[in-house]
């Protein structure tokens, strides 16, 4: 059976662009209305007060970092994450040569031993539970990440270009319900993994990282859409981060091309068209400006069921091909770009 998640056929969103700081919360807790809107840097301050009677209560707070990584050998997949009453972490990396997997995935309880500041690249992250631990550090033009489980470690070195931009957006649901969301696609990434005691070089020509940053206050049940892509087109860098579903009705969207570290903002909800039976056949993605077939060339599967925390999530990693209008007109090709589609049910 084919889903078709179609967007209703109406003008381009407006969105207000957010060129100075704001803060994400009022000191009661609900969202600051200053703070809706999209910038092309992290301007957001995500202060998320919590409690018991705070505006959206413990326990609806939800803030993670996660790293994709794709480079000629390994897919790598690095997520740290606090749900308030539970930290969930987790190392994925795929041999894309011989198809092994190595899935380490570890619940701390309450977050502990998790550390996740307030706001993008203002401290190091951090995660340590039994035999996983990662270590997440800003600098001033690249981010290191380090990570060790018993079968994997990674050393590597993402480039930051000064003057890089990435989609920042704010999802407003409601008052009490928000989601600030970084999306930062092809970042070129170096270093070295070892899977099983053996060594790879991670080349900075050819890998790519995407980083999606999230802080907010979530419903307990929801179903996204999310892709993103990385690569060299016609001799430009070019990055692409769409999603769906999830945005549906809130007037704000995280989809966005980004050319040479430019970013080119793309205010319709999109029209997503998959096999819910075949998740290896191709995608569809498509709107007024964008044009898209995601082909894929491998699918990870993730469930969880813990009563509280339950998930299905069907991740593809292949290839984009198509084009996507940037802001002066232009159709710009996105063929080639390496990446993922996926779609994630969640309760939390």
């Amino acid at each position: 059976m084919t889903d078709t998640h179609a967007a209703h056929e109406v003008p381009e969103a407006f969105e207000l662009e957010i060129t100075t700081p704001v803060v994400l919360c009022r000191p009661d807790g609900r969202l600051d209305p200053l703070a809706a809107g999209w910038s092309r840097t992290p301007l957001h301050r995500t202060n998320l007060p919590g409690g018991i009677g705070r505006a959206g209560a413990w326990g609806r707070n939800k803030r993670w970092e996660y790293w994709g990584i794709i480079t000629p050998t390994h897919v790598v997949g690095l997520t740290v994450s606090s749900l308030d009453y539970a930290g969930v972490h987790q190392l994925w990396v795929l041999d894309r040569e011989t198809g092994e997997v190595v899935d380490q995935s570890v619940i701390a309880p309450f977050a502990a031993g998790t550390m996740l500041p307030h706001s993008l690249h203002t401290g190091t992250v951090t995660a340590r539970r039994r035999g996983f631990a990662v270590e997440i550090t800003p600098g001033p033009a690249s981010v290191r990440i380090q990570a060790a489980t018993d079968r994997v470690r990674l050393d590597l070195t993402v480039e930051m270009p000064v003057g890089h931009e990435s989609m920042c957006v704010v999802v407003p649901w409601s008052a009490r319900r928000f989601q600030y969301t970084v999306k930062d696609p092809a970042l070129r990434v170096s270093g070295r993994l070892r899977m099983d005691g053996i060594v790879v070089d991670v080349p900075a020509d050819d890998s790519w990282a995407v980083l999606d940053h999230g802080r907010g206050r979530w419903p307990y049940s929801m179903v996204w859409n999310w892709g993103a892509g990385s690569g060299v087109v016609g001799g430009r860098t070019v990055g692409l981060t769409i999603g769906g579903q999830w945005t549906v009705g809130t007037g704000a969207t995280e989809n966005a091309l980004v050319v040479d570290g430019r970013v080119h903002k793309l205010h319709d909800e999109l029209t997503w068209t998959y096999d819910r039976e075949d998740w290896m056949a191709p995608w569809r993605v498509t709107g007024p400006r964008v044009d898209l077939t995601f082909t894929p060339f491998h699918e990870r599967v993730a469930v969880t069921n813990l009563v509280v925390l339950a998930g299905e999530t069907h991740q593809c990693f292949g290839h984009w091909s198509g084009h996507v209008v940037d802001d002066a007109g232009t159709p710009v090709s996105v063929d080639g770009l390496v990446g993922w589609a996926e779609e994630a049910r969640n309760r939390w």
